[in-house]
């Protein structure tokens, strides 16, 4: 399985960020070929680093499917959205997982 994980920074409108992500961006997000699932933070305490307000976590089958999707129209269509309501900043994180 491949991870690619999403960290938002605090947003100036929380309410606001809430608002798009749950109405347009998770929309887009789910539309992405080869996604498996999407997991949201319910809360985020950050122990090291920067202040973060969210993590995504999206699974797909393989680390190509990831670029794949990232690549597609869905996935082009999701990046543009970012500018809309992710102000606090935002890192994408994606690896392949192995059983430890």
């Amino acid at each position: 399985m491949a991870t690619l994980l999403v960290l938002y920074g605090r947003p100036s409108d929380p309410a606001a960020f809430d608002r798009h992500y749950a109405e347009r961006h998770l929309p887009l997000v789910r539309k992405l070929p080869g996604l498996r699932g999407v997991t949201l933070s319910a809360g985020v305490e950050v122990l090291s680093g920067d202040d973060l307000y969210r993590v995504v976590r999206l699974e797909f089958p393989t680390a190509e499917a990831v670029k794949a999707a990232l690549g597609s129209a869905e996935g082009l269509a999701a990046a543009a959205d970012l500018a809309n309501f992710a102000d606090g900043g935002i890192q994408i994180v994606a690896f392949d997982e192995v059983a430890a």
